[in-house]
């Protein structure tokens, strides 16, 4: 059976990846039958032949989990579509502290709009 998996390159801690087409028997850094691109998990660089990728699918070749979501996120020019998250945890302190700030900011905004509409009937 062949698999479309990762083929680890790069130096202790810094890895980088080839994205390969290979028999399943044969071990992680074994000869691939093809090379569809490169990614480095650190700077979210990737480039797929995406055409080549699926042409593999259609064929029977099975990607593994990572290759399958580099695979679906990728654009048609082979770089990858990654939308960095911007949730921060925060600490119980800092989560209260943050709703207070904006209860006290929404309250203000409500206090202001009602002195205008109060301040318009006055004037016409």
């Amino acid at each position: 059976m062949l698999k479309i998996r990762l083929k680890r390159l790069g130096a202790k801690k810094n890895p980088t990846y080839r994205i390969i087409v290979i028999n399943s028997t044969t071990k992680r850094e074994g000869r691939p039958i093809q090379e569809l691109g490169h990614y480095n998990p650190k700077t979210k660089e990737m480039k797929l032949d995406k055409v080549a990728a699926l042409d593999w699918v259609s064929k029977g070749a099975q990607p593994t989990e990572t290759v399958a979501y580099l695979i679906k996120n990728c654009n048609d020019d082979g770089s990858l579509n990654y939308v960095k998250k911007e949730t921060v945890k925060l600490s119980k302190k800092a989560l209260a502290k943050k709703q207070a700030e904006e209860e006290a900011a929404k309250a203000a905004a409500e206090a202001e709009a009602a002195a205008s509409a109060e301040e318009a009937p006055a004037e016409a």
